[in-house]
C-alpha cells in the first residue's frame, strides 16, 4: 500500500501587484544608492534612453495610417521604417549592454525609474524599452550581488505590467505598425488618438523623411508591390533575379532575414523541423564574425547557429555584411560587403546554391551587376510578413495568408530575430497544411517542391497552447528499506506513453525514473538542473511531474507536520536526510520558468495551507487569458493519513487507472478539445474517493497566478475496430462503469456532450484539507460538425474497450448524424454490431463504410468475417479477396489465402 501524509508546511505571503495599473503607478523599488554613483553612465543611459524613445515616436508618426498612402508612397515610407527599425533595434541593444554593466546598476535603477514614472511620458512610449527590459531581466539574473537580482525582478514587473499596456492598445498596434489595409471605419479608443496627436506636435511624416532622407532609397531601387509582376525599374532584365511569381501554384518557398541570431534562429530552426519545411536563411556577416584586413575569417557566435541551420537541412545564403543600403553604396563597397559574407558563409560550411538579397530589396543595376561578378544571384519576395514591424503574431499570420490567397504562390519574407516571428510561423504553417500548400526549395537554380504531398501539420502538436513540454515520471515498485509496491512502474510508464504518444511531449523531453534510477539526488538532478535551465524550459513552456510510490510524514516539535515523497534509497528514521520534503518542490514549481506547471502525486497528502483558490473557469477567450497567467496546480492520490489503493484493474493504482482514463477524454467535460487541470480534478477525486474510500486532493501551489495547465487532446483519428483491438477484462469494464456513475462530473458527460449542461460543479478536497467547489466548465463548446464528429467517435471507441456497447453505438451513431460520410465511425458502428451477433446489420454498415472510403482494409475484412457468420460465404470471398489486394502482408493474410484457395469447411476463417 502506498501511505504518505502531509499538514500545513510554512507560511507564504504574497504582494499582488494588479495588473491593469499603468506602469506610472509601479512602485520604484531603488536598492541603496551608492555613494560613488557614475554619474556618466546615468548620463548615458538617459541620452540613449532618449534617443531610443525620439526613435520609437518617429517609427509611430511615419508609419501612422501609410496603408491609405498611394503604392509608390507607402513603399517608400515602409523602406525608410524598416531601416529606422533596424536603428531601434541597435540602439536598443546598446542600451542593454550598458545598463548590464556591474559598474552601471545604480545608474540602471535609475533607467527603470524612469521607464516606469516619468510623468512626459505615455504607456505607450514605455512600448519602445520593451526588448531592454528583457534583457535586463535575463542579464541581471545571473548577477552576484543581491542589488542586481533585485533588479532583475523589478525589471520582470515592468515587463508583466507593459504586457497589459501592449494588450490594451493591441488593436492600435496592429493598425499603425501592421500596415495592413482594411477598408472602413475604424474606431480607436481616446486614449491611443491622444498618443498619436501628442507625437505629431513633436514630429510629422514628413519632417521625418526629410530628416532621414539620405537613407531613402531611389524609387526605382526599390521593390514593387507584391501583386506586381516582379520587375524593377532600373534593372534590365527580370531573369536575373528570382521571384516568388515561377513557383508552382498553392508552393511556399520560405525565407528569413537578418540572422543568425542566438535564440529565435534556434527556436525556428525547431518549428520548422516538426512541419518539415525547408528555409533559405538569408544571414548577415557582422552576425557570423569577422573578416580582417587581410582577409583573415573570425568566425563569431552567429557562426555556430549558422552550422546548425546547415545540419537542419536548410539553406544558407547572403544578405550583405552590415544591413545597409547598397543601392548608394559605392560599387567597391558592395563588393565588399557581399564578398566578406561570402567568405564568411563558406567558413560555416555553406552548400548548394549561391543567393544573395539585397536589404530592403534596395539595388540598382551596377550593385546588382557586381553581385553578379561573385556569382550571386539575388533572390527578391512577393509576400512580405511585415514582422518587422507588427507585434501581434496573429496579424502577421493573417497578411502572410491573405497575400498567398491573392498571388496563389510566393517566396515569403520573415525575419529569425524577432521573438513575434517564432509565435507567428507556427499559426502560417498550419494554416498552409489545412489549405494543402507544398513547401519549395530553391537548387541548381531552380525551385525544388519537397513532395508532390501537400504540407503536414505535425503530429499531436500543441497548436498556440505551448511552445514546448517538458516531464519527469517517476514510479518506484523495488523499495530498499521500505515495503515494495507492484504497480507503481507499471504506472510511470503508461504516464509517459500517454504523455509522448497521445500528447505531443517529445520523447527525450520526458526524464522517467523507475526503481534504482530514482534515488533522491537524481529525482532532485531532475527537478532542479532539468527545469531550472531557463535556457531549456522557456516562458510559453509546460511542465509535468508524477510520483508514484511511498510517501511520509514527520511532526516537528511545533506540532506541524512536513511531508515526504521517498525516493527508492530513503531509509525508515531519517526522513530528512534521506527523502525529499514537500518545501522543497514548491521551491521547484516557484522556480520554473514555464507558465503552467502540474505536479500529480499518487500517493496520500493533506492539504498544503498555501492555496489560493481554485481557478477560476474558463470563459470563451479560456486558452488566450490562460495563456498570460501563470499555473502552479497540484493533485493528489488520498488524504491525511490515508491508504491509497495499489491494485487497481490493468496493473495500475486506482488514482493512476482513473488518471489515465480521464486523459483518454473523459475528463473533457465541456468538449472543446482541451483538458484542464480543474476538469481533471473535477472528474478524478469524485471517482476515486468513491469506489476507493480514498480522497485525493487538488489546489493551486504558491506562486500561481489562476492559469491553468491543460491538455490538448489530439485530433488524429484513431485507428478502425477490428480483432484486433483490446479490450478491458470484465473486472475492468465494471470498473469504468462504476467510477463514471459514482464521479459527479462523469454523471454530467453524456449530458455535456450533448449541449444539455451548461457547466458541472465538483466539490472536492483542496489541498488544505478543506472543501471547495470547482466550476470545472463553462457552456457547452461548438467545436463544429466535423470536429464533434470525430470526438463522439473517439468517446464510442472508449466505450467499446469497456465491453459498453450499448453506449459505444450510441456514440457512433452520434458521429454519422454529425458527419454522415464518415467511414470510421460507419465501419466502428457495424462492429459494435458485429459482437452483439448481429451480423447482417453489421454487414450493411461496413458496405456503407467501403461505399464511403473503399481504401479501408480494416473495412474489408470486417464485411468478410460477417457475412461468413451470416452464412454467404461467397460474398464473404469476395470481400476477403479485395481486403487481401489491400493488405497482403496483414497477421490473417496466410489464412485467408489459403481458404479462399480451397474453400472448404476445415479451411474457413475463424473470425472473431
Amino acid at each position: 500500500m502506498r501511505l504518505i501524509s502531509l499538514a500545513l508546511l510554512l507560511t507564504t505571503a504574497f504582494a499582488l501587484t494588479g495588473c491593469n495599473k499603468r506602469l506610472s503607478e509601479v512602485p520604484a523599488a531603488l536598492p541603496a544608492a551608492s555613494a560613488a554613483q557614475d554619474t556618466n553612465a546615468t548620463a548615458r543611459l538617459r541620452a540613449e534612453g532618449d534617443g531610443l524613445l525620439a526613435l520609437h515616436r518617429q517609427i509611430v508618426v511615419l508609419m501612422d495610417g501609410e496603408a491609405t498612402l498611394p503604392p509608390a508612397q507607402r513603399r517608400e515610407v515602409q523602406a525608410l521604417g524598416q531601416q529606422l527599425f533596424h536603428e531601434l533595434l541597435q540602439r536598443q541593444q546598446a542600451l542593454a549592454d550598458l545598463a548590464l554593466k556591474p559598474e552601471s546598476l545604480d545608474a540602471t535603477a535609475g533607467l527603470l525609474t524612469r521607464i516606469e514614472s516619468e510623468p512626459s511620458w505615455f504607456d505607450a512610449d514605455r512600448l519602445a524599452f520593451k526588448e531592454v527590459l528583457g534583457q535586463l531581466a535575463t542579464g541581471l539574473k545571473n548577477a552576484q550581488t543581491l542589488d542586481g537580482i533585485k533588479l532583475a525582478r523589478r525589471a520582470q514587473d515592468d515587463l508583466d505590467t507593459l504586457a497589459e499596456v501592449e494588450k490594451a492598445y493591441e488593436q492600435e498596434l496592429k493598425e499603425v505598425f501592421g500596415g495592413f489595409a482594411k477598408r472602413g471605419i475604424e474606431l480607436k479608443r481616446e486614449k491611443w488618438t491622444d498618443y498619436v496627436a501628442k507625437l505629431k506636435t513633436l514630429h510629422t511624416r514628413e519632417a521625418v523623411m526629410k530628416q532621414h532622407g539620405a537613407q531613402l532609397p531611389a524609387a526605382a531601387d526599390l521593390a514593387p508591390e507584391p501583386a506586381a509582376s516582379g520587375a524593377m525599374r532600373g534593372v534590365a532584365a527580370k531573369e536575373r533575379e528570382v521571384f516568388g511569381d515561377k513557383l508552382p501554384p498553392k508552393t511556399v518557398l520560405l525565407t528569413f532575414d537578418d540572422g543568425p541570431h542566438a535564440r529565435y534562429t534556434d527556436e525556428i530552426l525547431e518549428i520548422l523541423k516538426r512541419y518539415q519545411a525547408p528555409a533559405v536563411f538569408f544571414q548577415l556577416g557582422q552576425n557570423l564574425g569577422k573578416v580582417g584586413a587581410d582577409g583573415k575569417i573570425q568566425p563569431g557566435n552567429g557562426s555556430a547557429v549558422a552550422k546548425r541551420v546547415l545540419a537542419a537541412g536548410h539553406q544558407l545564403a547572403n544578405h550583405s555584411f552590415t544591413h545597409g543600403l547598397m543601392s548608394k553604396f559605392e560599387l567597391v563597397k558592395v563588393k565588399e560587403e557581399a564578398a566578406n559574407t561570402e567568405a564568411l558563409l563558406d567558413a560555416a560550411g555553406r552548400n548548394g546554391d549561391a543567393l544573395f538579397r539585397f536589404p530592403y530589396g534596395a539595388r540598382n543595376d551596377g550593385a546588382l551587376t557586381t553581385i553578379e561578378a561573385l556569382k550571386l544571384r539575388s533572390m527578391m519576395w512577393n509576400v512580405d510578413s511585415l514582422d518587422w514591424s507588427d507585434p501581434i503574431p496573429k496579424s502577421i499570420a493573417a497578411r502572410v495568408m491573405a497575400e498567398l490567397d491573392k498571388q496563389q504562390r510566393g517566396i515569403v519574407l520573415f525575419h529569425d530575430i524577432h521573438a513575434r516571428t517564432v509565435q507567428a510561423l507556427p499559426l502560417v504553417l498550419d494554416q498552409l497544411a489545412a489549405e494543402g500548400w507544398r513547401f519549395a526549395s530553391w537548387k541548381d537554380g531552380q525551385f525544388v517542391v519537397s513532395s508532390d504531398k501537400p504540407a503536414a501539420p505535425p503530429p499531436m502538436a500543441a497548436g498556440e497552447l505551448y511552445r514546448d513540454s517538458h516531464a519527469l515520471v517517476i514510479g518506484i515498485n523495488q523499495y530498499t528499506a521500505w515495503p515494495k509496491l507492484s504497480h507503481a512502474v507499471r504506472d510511470a510508464q503508461a504516464m509517459r506513453e500517454s504523455l509522448v504518444t497521445r500528447f505531443g511531449f517529445r520523447a527525450d523531453n520526458v526524464t522517467l525514473l523507475t526503481d534504482a534510477e530514482a534515488t533522491r539526488a537524481n529525482i532532485l538532478k531532475a527537478l532542479n538542473e532539468r527545469f531550472g535551465d531557463s535556457k531549456r524550459v522557456r516562458r510559453d513552456d509546460r511542465v509535468f511531474v508524477f510520483f508514484a510510490g511511498h510517501g511520509s510524514t514527520r511532526r516537528l516539535p511545533s506540532g506541524r507536520e512536513v511531508g515526504y515523497i521517498v525516493p527508492v534509497d530513503a531509509g525508515l528514521n531519517d526522513l530528512q536526510a534521506d527523502a525529499i520534503a514537500m518545501p522543497q518542490l514548491q521551491e521547484v514549481a516557484e522556480a520554473i520558468t514555464a507558465k503552467h506547471a502540474l505536479f500529480v502525486i499518487d500517493a496520500c497528502y493533506s492539504g498544503l495551507g498555501l492555496t489560493r483558490g481554485a481557478s477560476p473557469a474558463a470563459d470563451s477567450n479560456f486558452a488566450r487569458t490562460n495563456a498570460r497567467r501563470i499555473g502552479r496546480q497540484m493533485m493528489t492520490a488520498g488524504g491525511a493519513d490515508q491508504q491509497v489503493a495499489d491494485d487497481g484493474p490493468g496493473g495500475h493504482s486506482v488514482f493512476t487507472w482513473t488518471l489515465l482514463q480521464a486523459l483518454n477524454g473523459k475528463a473533457d467535460l465541456n468538449g472543446d478539445g482541451l483538458i484542464t487541470a480543474t476538469e481533471l480534478a473535477a472528474y478524478v477525486a469524485p471517482a476515486v474517493s468513491s469506489i476507493a474510500h480514498q480522497t485525493p486532493a487538488f489546489g493551486s501551489l504558491p506562486g500561481s497566478e489562476g492559469g491553468e495547465f491543460i491538455f490538448e487532446l489530439p485530433t488524429a483519428q484513431e485507428p478502425a475496430l477490428s480483432g484486433a483491438v483490446a479490450q478491458l477484462d470484465d473486472k475492468a469494464s465494471q470498473f469504468a462503469a462504476k467510477l463514471d456513475e459514482a464521479s459527479t462530473a462523469g454523471r454530467q458527460v453524456a449530458a455535456a456532450a450533448s449541449g444539455a449542461a451548461s457547466g458541472v460543479q465538483v466539490t472536492i478536497k483542496g489541498l488544505d484539507g478543506k472543501d471547495q467547489a470547482l466550476a470545472a466548465t463553462t457552456a457547452r463548446v461548438d467545436p463544429g460538425a466535423r470536429v464533434a464528429a470525430q470526438r463522439a467517435n473517439d468517446r464510442g471507441l472508449q466505450l467499446y474497450r469497456e465491453r459498453r456497447y450499448d453506449e459505444a453505438e450510441a456514440a457512433f451513431k452520434e458521429a454519422l448524424q454529425l458527419q454522415p460520410k464518415f467511414a470510421l465511425a460507419a465501419n466502428n458502428l457495424g462492429f459494435v454490431l458485429y459482437r452483439r451477433g448481429k451480423f447482417a446489420d453489421a454487414s450493411a454498415w461496413f458496405e456503407k463504410a467501403v461505399e464511403m472510403d473503399a481504401s479501408r482494409s480494416l473495412a474489408w475484412l470486417n464485411l468478410g468475417d460477417a457475412r461468413l457468420q451470416a452464412g454467404d460465404e461467397g460474398k464473404a470471398m469476395a470481400a476477403y479477396k479485395t481486403f487481401l489486394e489491400l493488405a497482403p502482408k496483414h497477421a490473417r493474410a496466410t489464412e485467408l489465402q489459403a481458404w479462399i484457395a480451397n474453400p472448404s469447411d476445415t479451411t474457413r476463417p475463424k473470425p472473431l
